[in-house]
């Protein structure tokens, strides 16, 4: 068994970037042994549930992530020049309520977010 985790991963539901299909992403775990993989999707979590079902009838542990737009100092503030070089951050899911958290914060930045 390969001790080797992705925590890091965009797939095809990701904004702005990322290609990988979930059956090759899947496909591709399982070939190279891996026990777990996480879906880090740029600021959406469009694929989660697909993920998340295909994962666990490989056999493959699923982590439910998303890779997030930071406001430099608040989500409504927007100045130019000032909040257009935000910057990323990795979230991991690690029980439902922190799956639950991560769909509050990902909708909440669709509604009140996406600046630059």
């Amino acid at each position: 068994m390969s001790g080797f985790v992705h925590l890091h991963t965009h797939t095809e539901y990701s904004l702005l970037d990322g290609c990988c299909r979930l059956d090759g992403l899947i496909q591709r775990a399982v070939e190279l042994d891996m026990p777990a993989i996480a879906i880090t999707d740029h600021g959406a979590m469009y694929g989660v549930i697909e993920f998340y079902k295909k994962a666990r009838e490989q056999g493959i542990k699923p982590i439910i992530g998303c890779e997030v737009y930071v406001a430099p100092r608040c989500r409504t503030q927007r100045e130019p020049k000032i909040d257009e070089n935000a910057y990323h951050l990795v979230l991991l899911a690690e029980d439902n309520q922190g799956y639950r958290n991560l769909l509050s914060l990902v909708t909440r930045s669709h509604l009140e977010g996406f600046y630059y």
